[in-house]
């Protein structure tokens, strides 16, 4: 198992590597701080994923949500196709078009 990590690339650009499941996310905030950044549109690279279950979905939804509250569109990159089975199964594709 290993830990998801979010790793910021740019001002409004992100990398989500390693297992986003109920074992690895824990208590794991999106953003532990509040973003400066002017961007309406923040980008999710989650090539790095090698895992993904309904516990990680649900932390997408989550913070999809509170990045919404801050006026700021959560676009998902390059997800995996476990990601885009379960977010099929659970009809919220749509949120992160």
């Amino acid at each position: 198992m290993s830990k998801v990590e979010i790793t910021q690339l740019e001002d409004n650009q992100f990398r989500v590597s390693g297992e986003l499941t109920r074992n690895s996310i824990g208590r794991e905030r999106l953003l532990n701080a509040k973003s400066d950044s002017s961007h309406k549109t923040w980008y999710f690279d989650l090539s790095g994923l090698s895992r993904v279950d309904t516990a990680g979905l649900a932390w997408l939804i989550h913070s999809f949500a509170e990045l919404k509250q801050q006026g700021i569109h959560l676009e998902l990159q390059n997800s995996p196709e476990q990601l885009q089975n379960l977010m099929q199964l659970g009809q919220v594709t749509n949120l992160f078009e």
